[in-house]
């Protein structure tokens, strides 16, 4: 894929997904950066609240970029470029969840059987980063929530980062993981009962701030896909 550098303008992060797209298949390496710098970090918590682990929620990004900028043809403008680059990302995850551990359906990890409660599903230790900017991230309050949310079951976990860390509607999450609307409802129900036993009510705050990736992490993150891209970052204007 060759860069267009004839395609480059100023008023480039003013357009909307449908304009970047199009510059995008022409081969506007400023096109994919704006793209992955709006969708990043919702990309990054949907990812990790399947691994569980900031590393290789990172490679799930930069692969399900890679996926979707080698097939941008298909993109149709059927449902939105999020929605689209997220359901990629989603579907790298839960693959990669797969090779990890024996195929568990999601759909019947509900409730265990036997006693009628959530099953815990047993994950690596989520691995120390040497991100400066994330160990500044991880005040007492933030690592208690992040920690919170880890412990959650699978299905409830996904549900709530869906819904109230990345702030997704019912409609949307639902449309994301294939589930009726009252199904998400309950999962987020279920949720939000967990988490309650676990933190105090003045730390929902906090919540949106939770697992973030921006400044030098989304940067990086981009500059590694557009060189997977073998395109030649253009200067920043």
């Amino acid at each position: 894929m060759q860069v267009n550098n004839a395609a480059r303008s100023p008023d480039l992060v003013a357009l909307d997904d449908v304009a970047l797209v199009q510059l995008a298949r022409q081969g506007n390496a400023d096109a994919f950066r704006i793209i992955m710098q709006r969708n990043n970090q919702r990309l990054y918590r949907v990812a990790r609240s399947v691994v569980q682990d900031d590393s290789e929620a990172e490679d799930v990004v930069q692969q399900a970029y890679v996926n979707a900028f080698g097939s941008l043809g298909s993109f149709r403008g059927d449902s939105s470029l999020p929605t689209w680059l997220t359901r990629i990302a989603l579907n790298e995850a839960l693959e990669r969840l797969r090779r990890r551990r024996p195929v568990v359906d999601l759909e019947v990890l509900d409730a265990d059987p036997a006693t009628g409660t959530a099953q815990v599903i047993a994950f690596p230790l989520m691995s120390e980063s040497a991100d400066p900017e994330r160990a500044a991230a991880r005040s007492q309050i933030r690592q208690l929530i992040e920690q919170a949310i880890d412990d959650l079951p699978e299905i409830f976990r996904l549900v709530f980062v869906m819904r109230d860390v990345e702030e997704m509607s019912i409609e949307e999450t639902a449309d994301y993981l294939g589930l009726p609307p009252a199904t998400v409802k309950t999962r987020l129900h279920r949720a939000r009962r967990q988490l309650r036993h676990a933190l105090d009510e003045k730390l929902a705050s906090t919540l949106t701030g939770a697992f973030p990736f921006n400044g030098k992490r989304c940067e990086r993150i981009t500059d590694k896909v557009l060189d997977r891209l073998q395109l030649s970052a253009l200067p920043s204007s």
